[in-house]
């Protein structure tokens, strides 16, 4: 059997339940609950942190945000200009750079977040043929700067210079992700689409249906970002059936994160869980996923039990394409991906955070949901506990009831994670 291609469909702040096949009632997301059809659907599907750039990290290398490289959008202790942008080293390995070493065309477009230019972590040094987009988070919070980065060169966008707004980026980006099917369709490809959608500013041409609905221009953008969403991914999958390689092309759809804002009252976007963007608890972490692979993933099936996790991509991978996995923090889903018995119940996932209020931690093992807080005393920080099979949201903290299984979470805390040279615990970083 030739080698798959594969898409990994990344949105940014896009809510856990924005789709109406996560139980999205306002939004019309017909594409991606067509794909869901034709799919499996995760309801327990884990990012790998609940901000931009460790999450980002932590599916690139398949290391949670307690050993990977890049753990916060910005570094405490060191980093790169003003911003204190941490970036990939070359000991950092990627999907990217374990797939075009195994014979793959590699690719990415839109925003990246790991390596500022002429650093050892811009995209074409981490394993990717071509790249078109934004290196720079903050570079990303407009959909119309005036540069964007293909492959190591500036391209300029005078028109969209001061105020301009002569040209909407995400299209060409959409845009390259198209051509970048069409010059690959032989295969094997690797195409990462980290999109900028939905996140703000909420900047779009034209809001289209949405004109009328009594809501907030921000509400309209939105929702209108989540429709550009829904119709591209229907695009991409017309190409992928025009080119006669959907059969052979295993497609991954998720968000970097929870949302950024709740929109309660309108959206929704974070349905029953606690928190959003930022927060350790099930809404910024918890994202919609769906894969999808015509014959070999099940169509129209919804796993409401396997917990998975963005460290998984990594071994998953290599896995699938019968190459040794290196060194990660996930373990390989294909079984479950191939809807075969796979008992993933008794592993922990971690993640941490090193702003947004202090140092705060989250361990997720079976039904349990452990969270430290953010305060001064750090490590020593009572942990709360959420029995998420009963209390979905978050809402009762049984930590006193249950002694043996906060000594589990604390003894597994102990060795979770490494020392960072730039987020060394217990110092305010200026971006905190």
């Amino acid at each position: 059997m030739p080698k798959p291609n594969i898409i990994f469909i990344l949105c940014d702040d896009l809510g856990y339940q924005d789709l109406g096949c996560y139980g999205g009632t306002v939004l019309p997301t017909p594409n991606l609950d067509r794909l869901a059809q034709h799919g499996t659907r995760f309801t327990q599907c884990y990012t790998g942190s609940s901000i931009c750039a460790p999450s980002r990290c932590v599916l690139n290398t398949g290391l949670h945000s307690g050993h990977c490289r890049v753990r916060d959008n910005f570094g405490i202790v060191g980093g790169v200009g003003d911003q204190k942008r941490v970036p990939l080293e070359p000991e950092d390995l990627t999907v990217a750079e374990v797939l075009k070493t195994s014979g793959y065309r590699t690719g990415m477009t839109g925003k990246w977040g790991l390596g500022e230019p002429d650093t050892t972590g811009v995209p074409n040094r981490k394993g990717f043929d071509e790249w078109f987009g934004y290196l720079n988070q903050r570079h990303a919070h407009t959909y119309y700067p005036d540069y964007l980065w293909r492959n190591e060169e500036r391209v300029e966008y005078p028109d969209n210079e001061g105020e301009g707004t002569g040209t909407y980026v995400h299209d060409l980006i959409f845009d390259f992700a198209m051509d970048f099917i069409r010059k690959s369709k032989d295969g094997p490809f690797y195409l990462h689409i980290p999109w900028t959608l939905p996140h703000g500013a909420y900047e779009i041409p034209s809001v289209g249906e949405f004109t009328d609905k009594p809501w907030t221009d921000d509400e309209k953008v939105y929702a209108a970002m989540v429709t550009k969403i829904d119709t591209q991914v229907g695009q991409i999958v017309g190409l992928l059936k025009e080119l006669e390689i959907n059969d052979n092309t295993l497609i991954f759809f998720g968000s970097d994160h929870g949302s950024a804002r709740r929109w309660e009252g309108t959206f929704d976007s974070c349905g029953p869980l606690r928190g959003n963007k930022g927060d350790m608890y099930e809404g910024g972490l918890r994202t919609p996923m769906i894969v999808s692979w015509p014959g070999k993933v099940p169509a129209g099936k919804t796993n409401d039990s396997t917990v998975l996790y963005y460290a998984d991509f990594m071994a998953t991978v290599t896995d699938l394409i019968e190459v040794e996995t290196p060194e990660t923090d996930g373990v390989s889903i294909l079984p479950t991906l191939m809807g075969n018995d796979q008992d993933l119940s008794d592993r922990f996932i971690y993640w941490e955070r090193h702003a947004g209020g202090g140092f705060k931690q989250a361990v997720r093992w079976q039904n349990w949901k452990a969270v430290r807080p953010p305060t001064d005393q750090l490590l020593n920080e009572p942990l709360e506990l959420y029995n998420l099979d009963t209390d979905l949201g978050e809402t009762t903290n049984v930590a006193d009831q249950n002694p043996e299984t906060i000594r589990r979470f604390s003894d597994y805390l102990a060795d979770a994670r490494t020392t960072s040279k730039n987020y060394p615990i217990g110092v305010k970083g200026s971006h905190a």
